[in-house]
Order: structure tokens, then sequence, then C-alpha cells
């Protein structure tokens, strides 16, 4: 496969954008590849390896910098995995289920940019909620082919279960897990995955360092939650024009 400057450049101001708040970017990457002709087939795993190596990366920038909370994180990960794996080997037209959780996005975006100052955080939150607000997050992922991290930071800040560091700190893994799985539901339900250009994940590569280091050391919460609300503006426009 062949690919303009334009093309790489794209994919590289989506990692940037998409890491400072602790995400991967694959619905960013899915819109783009969607907008140059590339085969539906090859979208959803590329997008999900692209997402393993940008979460990769933004895993270790916000644990190093102590934003990770590991209880938060296996409250959610843990029924999400089996669920992501389902979600990848399952292939199903999604045409109205993704406009309506477009619209969601767009709504949780709105909500973010209005806000104004830090909120009290509650306690973490129980089994009974973790695990299937887990489990559906990780279907989601494997239908849509995500990480599952504009589903949960928005979860984890609208509840105040966490602040905006900590969200991004634990979505990071969290998309890396489910990215892994839902690749692995992909695997099993077509046999094998398709050739991808290494030159593809260069873009990403650097996009995710630059981004995921500012995030977790330079931004401040109410910047990241801005930027959060404009990856969710993207995420809900992939979702809207998805094939």
């Amino acid at each position: 496969m062949e690919f303009s400057l334009i093309f790489y450049i794209a994919l590289f101001i989506i990692a940037v954008l998409y890491s400072s708040v602790g995400h991967a970017g694959a619905s960013g990457y899915i819109a783009v590849m969607t907008l140059f002709s590339i085969a539906p087939a090859v979208i959803k795993p590329t997008a999900l390896l692209l997402n393993c190596l940008v979460s990769l990366i933004g895993t270790y920038q916000f644990y190093r910098t102590g934003h990770f909370s590991k209880p938060l994180f296996l409250r959610f990960v843990l029924p999400s995995v089996a669920f992501a794996f389902l979600g990848g080997y399952i292939n199903l037209p999604l045409k109205i289920f993704n406009i309506i959780l477009g619209i969601i996005l767009f709504y949780t975006a709105f909500v973010f940019f209005l806000e104004k100052k830090a909120v009290q955080l509650r306690p973490l939150p129980s089994s009974a909620v973790g695990i299937p607000v887990g489990a559906g997050i990780g279907l989601l992922s494997g239908l849509i082919g995500v990480g599952g991290g504009i589903f949960l930071t928005p979860i984890l800040i609208r509840f105040k279960w966490a602040s905006a560091k900590t969200a991004a700190a634990v979505s990071a893994p969290f998309i890396l897990v489910n990215s892994l799985f839902g690749l692995a539901g992909i695997a099993v339900s077509k046999s094998a995955l398709p050739e991808i250009p290494l030159l593809l994940f260069l873009p990403v590569l650097f996009g995710g360092m630059i981004g995921s280091y500012f995030g977790s050391a330079r931004f401040s919460e109410m910047t990241i939650k801005k930027l959060l609300a404009v990856v969710l503006i993207v995420a809900g426009i992939k979702l809207l024009i998805a094939r």
C-alpha cells in the first residue's frame, strides 16, 4: 500500500492529540483510512495495531509521572477483555449504532467544553458497577475496532471517579489490553491479519511520544479536558461517517 504525505501527517496529528489524553487514536485512524478509501477489512486490524503502539507509550508516560490508579484500572479492565475478544470476533453492520454513539460523544464533548473548574472526586465504583460497564466498553471496543478509551475516560470523569490525568493514565493500559484482545478476536475469525507497511507505524510512534509526554507532564487538568473534548468530537465524526 502506498500513501501520500498528507495521510502520514494526519496520522501523526491524531497520535499527538489522542495520546495527550491517554488515548491511542483508533477512531481517528479509522476516520483517516476511511477518507483515503482503504479496504474496510484492513482498517479495523490496522487501527488496533497502531493503537497498541501508542497506548504502550502512553501507559509508560502516565505511569512514570505517578497518575496511574491500579484499583481503578482493575475494576474495569478485567471484565472488558473477554468482551473485547468477542467484539473483535463478531462482524456486524453497525450504522445506526454508530450514529447513536456519535451523538453521545458530541454531547459529552460539549459538557467538557463548558466545565470551568475541578470537581470533588467520589469513591471508586463497586464491582457491581465496574463489571457491566467494563464488559460493555470491551464489547463496543471490539465491535467498532477501537481500544475503548473514548468511552472509559468520559465515564471516569463524568461520574467523578478520577481526575482527568488519572483517567488518562487508566485509559492508556485499558486501551492496550482491549486492543490486543480485539486483534486476537479478528485473527481467530479471519485466520490471518492483513500485511501492514512498517512505515505506517513511524508517524504514530513519534506522535504518541510527543503527545503522551505533554499530556502526562506538562498540560493542566483543564487542558486535558479541553483536548479530550476535541478527541471526542473527532471520534464522534468518525462514527457518524462510518460506512
